[in-house]
């Protein structure tokens, strides 16, 4: 019975012994790299290389955004004890006591001791010690060498010109989620992609200074650029914020483009969201009423049907009409501003003095798909196609769903809507020869090397022809020589530019206020910047309100600041009557 029971102890030893030797020719023999990528991996830590956020900065390289890094510092309590740390570069190592390592980070981060040790004592992997310190306090943490000790990566972003342009480049939230604005339009470019360092511990917690280490770098976000000058921008916004509570309208803006390139130099609302702190504005304020508001232009709009006029050979601006103190045709009665008799006015005298009723007698003559096409080559009822959440197209209803007086409306801007941003971007089409151009509010992404990607300038579309749209200039100069926007001369510089008004439709087809506009083109032997200014609903006669000095301390600025030489030259002074 023992022999038998010692051989079946002997077998089952035997068979013990050939499964132990069977893994281990498996795990030594056959798979060597799995066993060592196991015990790799468990040794192996990973931190995370955050990419910085992108600026965004004006045309000039200003910063309008930016992202201030800070750091936490966090500790593994498990690991916080007595350790070696180098003491020269002679390989000589010098004992830290644990209290000794608690008073030195108290000191580096200049924290009460006993928060300290709180903070480090315990048994988890992960905790926090401090928030948010500088580089400079991180730094000295590091310099400590405690294995114990990390350090984690924050980034917050910050708007150094506070609410210049803050309309236009938005806002983070708390967590540095894009919310608004460019950033959030441009989330893509400005994050870029972040970067890992990956190394090996030993037990007791300690990097390994021979193993393997494998650092991917982060790319940081693209810069940014914008066509907005920073300075101008600032000068545009204050104006037009006085303007606004000087009449005690509801709000105001004020566009700046350049003509030649269809930049927007400034896009100014009269309340503007500060990114900073973007709960101190109403949520309707916070982008840019420029771009999403749309408004009946009025009178503005009656330098395109100029423009259809003289294309289609119609008119010219010395055309000859006698204009009644009323205007009716097909039922629908036309009247101006002001009382008068009958009046023989040019095609120029009538933009001059922004009439109605000549408007619309002259107007009548394009057929209604030609006054339809003519809104449309402008660019009213388009989208404005710039990187900005929110824009509006306005509202350009189809001809056939005019009714008898919107036919005739239109052609002095009643009946249309449309954003002050695209009201400049018909006087740019004018003072650029007649092409219009698309607005642009972004020149280029800067790479982290500094390479620049230039964002193109979109074709152009001729609109008219350069005789037309030189004839519309002369129009538009005799507006401020001798019609009725003479308070927008500018010692030194020919300046054109039309007035608008508009009756506001309210609730139930009734009335709601006014619309005042102006919009400028300087100088105008040589028309380089457009100007435009719109006041929502001001108080008081809308006759005596004026936005012409809005528009002279901006356009003063830009000239100023773009060195553009005086006029040469004398104005054509058409004759605005007959």
């Amino acid at each position: 019975m023992i022999g038998r029971r010692l051989r079946i102890g002997l077998v089952m030893l035997l068979t013990l012994l050939v499964l132990l030797g069977g893994r281990l020719f498996w795990v030594q023999g056959l798979d060597p790299s799995g066993l060592a990528q196991a015990v790799t991996a468990n040794r192996t830590r990973v931190i995370e290389m955050p990419a910085t956020r992108g600026e965004i900065v004006d045309a000039n390289g200003n910063v309008l955004a930016k992202s201030v890094q800070s750091f936490n510092i966090t500790v593994d309590q498990t690991l916080f004890q007595d350790y070696d740390r180098a003491a020269g570069d002679n390989g000589a190592k010098v004992r830290v006591t644990r209290d000794d390592a608690i008073t030195e980070l108290a000191a580096a981060l200049s924290m009460d001791r006993a928060k300290v040790r709180t903070a480090v004592t315990g048994d988890k992997r992960f905790n926090y010690v401090a928030r948010k310190v500088s580089p400079e306090v991180r730094t000295k943490v590091l310099d400590l060498g405690n294995p114990a000790v990390y350090t984690e990566t924050n980034s917050q972003r910050v708007y150094p010109s506070g609410a210049v342009a803050g309309g236009l480049v938005g806002f983070m939230s708390s967590d540095n989620r894009a919310l608004a604005g460019l950033e959030l339009t441009q989330d893509k470019q400005l994050t870029g992609t972040d970067g890992e360092r990956k190394f090996e511990i030993g037990a007791n917690g300690v990097r390994i200074p021979n193993a393997t280490a494998n650092d991917v770098p982060a790319r940081n976000g693209d810069t940014v650029r914008l066509t907005i000058n920073q300075d101008i921008q600032w000068v545009a916004q204050q104006a037009i914020a006085n303007q606004v509570a000087a009449t005690k309208a509801e709000w105001g803006t004020a566009v700046v483009v350049e003509v030649s390139t269809g930049n927007l130099i400034a896009v100014a609302d009269s309340t503007t969201v500060d990114p900073n702190n973007p709960g101190a504005t109403p949520a309707d304020r916070r982008g840019s009423l420029a771009v999403e508001a749309a408004y009946e232009p009025g009178s503005t709009t009656k330098m395109i049907t100029a423009s259809g006029l003289i294309e289609e050979k119609k008119a010219t601006p010395l055309s000859q009409y006698l204009l009644p103190p009323t205007y009716t045709i097909d039922g629908q009665t036309f009247s101006d501003s002001f009382e008068h008799g009958y009046e023989r006015r040019t095609l120029a005298g009538i933009l001059g003095w922004s009439m109605n009723t000549g408007t619309v007698m002259a107007g009548s003559q394009l057929s209604r798909e030609q006054r339809y096409d003519y809104l449309r080559r402008f660019g009213i009822g388009q989208p404005l196609n710039l990187p900005l959440p929110g824009t509006s197209q306005g509202i350009l209803a189809p001809p056939d769903q005019w009714d008898g007086r919107q036919q005739y409306t239109v052609l002095f801007g009643q009946g249309v809507s449309q954003t002050p941003v695209h009201t400049a971007m018909a006087f740019q089409t004018i003072a650029n020869n007649g092409i219009r151009l698309q607005p642009r509010l972004i020149d280029a992404y800067i790479e982290p090397d500094g390479t620049e990607r230039k964002v193109p300038i979109a074709p152009g579309t001729r609109v008219v022809t350069q005789d037309t749209a030189r004839q519309v200039q002369q129009i538009l100069e005799g507006v401020i020589t001798d019609g009725g926007a003479k308070d927008a001369q500018m010692e030194g510089y020919r300046i054109g530019g039309k007035t608008g008004t508009s009756e506001n439709p309210g609730p139930n087809g009734g009335f709601d206020g006014f619309t005042a506009s102006f919009v400028g083109i300087a100088p105008m032997d040589n028309p380089q910047y457009v100007v435009g200014i719109v006041l929502q609903k001001p108080q008081g006669n809308i006759y005596g309100i004026s936005t012409a000095p809005v528009f002279k301390t901006i356009m003063s600025q830009v000239l100023n600041t773009y060195q553009v030489p005086p006029s040469t030259g004398n104005p054509p002074r058409l004759p605005l009557s007959y």
